[in-house]
């Protein structure tokens, strides 16, 4: 493996180390959270605080292997194509998007929460839909979007990202319980669902030095042009 390819593993390595790790405590808090509202059970009175609390940070995390992974790949894929103009947009919009998702953490009021929301949302979108990553498709009316991990992870942003903004909606309507609570099914859905397809898509991506012989293949048909003869030893 060259440096390239150890860097686009960054993104599965945070996702496995940081991640589903995050996401098992969440659920974790969540059910408890639940059993001592409903079922009147004797957890702590901080677990609630602790899995809105955590969520957060789960939130921050799928944020934050997205923006590598985009990074990676956009620095990587065809550095010759990557004008310092574009470039600079490009770093520009990435420092605003984590500059909203740091101000959707502090801010108070609901129309700023919905608002830095959105922001962080939409620069996630944007750098996601750059030439360099690659999507299955972008048309939701094909099997192959559903199947996208790419779109899948920018449903589980927008799911993450309202969490954080309607915190305290949620913890003071019940209207608002319900709709966390559905969407955080969704989401445990859509997470076990990229559990899947992203050791799918890993298994496509060749190391940097077999893509010349990998990519000459017709992957319509499946075949591939034969292999150059090898010359015996010696000659």
């Amino acid at each position: 493996m060259t440096s390239i390819d150890w860097l686009w593993i960054i993104h599965p390595a945070l996702a496995v180390v940081l991640v589903y790790p995050l996401l098992g405590m969440v659920l974790r808090l969540a059910q408890q959270t639940r059993q001592r509202r409903i079922a009147k059970v004797k957890h702590p009175p901080s677990v609630g605080t602790d899995h809105a609390d955590l969520g957060r940070w789960l939130a921050a995390a799928v944020v934050g292997i997205e923006l590598v992974a985009f990074a990676v790949v956009i620095v990587t894929k065809v550095p010759s194509a990557l004008s310092p103009g574009r470039a600079a947009l490009l770093l520009l919009v990435l420092a605003g998007t984590v500059a909203a998702l740091l101000a959707l953490w502090r801010v108070r009021q609901a129309a700023y929460r919905a608002a830095f929301a959105l922001l962080c949302f939409a620069g996630v979108l944007g750098l996601g839909l750059q030439p360099e990553v690659w999507r299955l498709s972008d048309n939701p009316l094909e099997p192959a979007f559903w199947q996208s991990h790419f779109w899948g992870g920018m449903g589980l942003t927008g799911l993450m990202l309202f969490s954080v903004a309607a915190r305290p909606e949620i913890l003071r309507q019940l209207r608002w319980r319900r709709l966390h609570l559905s969407a955080n099914i969704l989401a445990a859905l859509i997470f076990l669902a990229q559990g899947i397809s992203g050791p799918r898509d890993l298994l496509e991506i060749p190391l940097s030095w077999q893509k010349p012989a990998v990519y000459a293949c017709d992957f319509q048909r499946q075949v591939c042009p034969p292999a150059a003869p090898v010359p015996p030893p010696g000659t």
